[in-house]
């Protein structure tokens, strides 16, 4: 039985995980939305959780670690799979109708729920200072969406369902993260969601578009397998870096990923934000950097 053992800080190796995560995480979403349009969604969803079990279970055993946490565990780890199922299959669904940067800059208001989650759900102490920001992110968040509301209509409000899902999402991870290992938790999370996706998409089958199926094949099987690998890795490397460097390091290099995307869905759709979408980007990135910013300068307080 092989065990992982807690590694000593390397803030450099763990900045370098977290930007390969910031690169690799919209590159997946762009891969999602070439696929939007050709496969169905709950066969997107489907391939992306099988894979991320097929990667991820030879891990585990290699590792030695066990896949059954408890009984109260298995079960917050099942509300978070369905949370999953959910945020992943809002974001494809947004990518269909909206450009890259500006989908991933309203799913970014999701810090600021989680924030005023913290408050009203575990009693966490929210500052005026961390209100006011919450408040101007949520102003940029409708900056963004308004030009896209205007061109698509109500579809625009998908990546609003994306944060506050994964919003509940990292609440409940937060409750379980410590009662089983991460690689641990996306396997068994992965096993979850197939077994809530298998019988939804068999049962749909021929009734919904979203849940029909394809063969398919060509580029189109190989974009369906990088979309899996390239999901699961990128979250991989995530968690990876906490093991190396503190969280107050790593918090704000994940608003690198809207850049990227910005660049991404520039190269690959010829989109790009109009100005009002990237003034509300900005607000979205100056108002979430002040509140990591906030919380940083708040922990080095000495305690009363």
């Amino acid at each position: 039985m092989q065990t992982i053992l807690p590694s000593a800080d390397r803030p450099f190796l763990g900045i370098l995980l977290m930007l390969g995560f910031c690169v690799l995480a919209p590159i997946s979403d762009a891969i999602a939305k070439l696929l939007g349009e050709i496969v169905p969604l709950g066969q997107l969803l489907t391939v992306r959780f099988a894979l991320q079990v097929v990667i991820l279970l030879p891990l585990v055993w290699w590792a030695g670690q066990r896949l059954w946490p408890g009984r109260r565990v298995f079960w917050l780890l099942g509300l978070r799979a369905l949370l999953h199922v959910i945020g992943i299959g809002a974001m494809f669904t947004a990518l269909r109708y909206m450009p890259l940067a500006d989908t991933l800059a309203i799913a970014f208001v999701m810090p600021f729920i989680m924030l005023l989650l913290g408050h009203w759900v575990l009693a966490e102490t929210v500052g005026p200072h961390r209100l006011a920001a919450c408040a101007v992110g949520f102003a940029g968040t409708l900056l963004v969406i308004q030009p896209n509301f205007a061109t698509v209509g109500w579809p625009a409000l998908w990546p609003l369902l994306v944060a506050v899902t994964f919003a509940l999402f990292m609440l409940v991870t937060r409750l379980v993260a410590k009662s089983i290992d991460a690689v641990a938790m996306q396997a068994l999370s992965g096993i979850q969601a197939l077994v809530i996706l298998v019988p939804v998409v068999v049962l749909g089958h021929g009734m919904y578009p979203a849940l029909d199926l394809i063969m398919p094949e060509g580029h189109v099987l190989w974009l369906l397998l990088a979309l899996g690998a390239l999901g699961t890795v990128a979250h991989l490397l995530m968690t990876w870096s906490l093991r190396f460097a503190p969280s107050a390091t790593l918090a704000p290099m994940q608003y690198l990923e809207i850049p990227i995307a910005a660049v991404i869905g520039w190269l690959v759709f010829s989109e790009w934000p109009n100005g009002l979408a990237a003034a509300g980007i900005m607000v979205i990135m100056s108002a979430g950097l002040y509140i990591i910013a906030r919380e940083r300068g708040l922990s080095r307080l000495p305690a009363a």
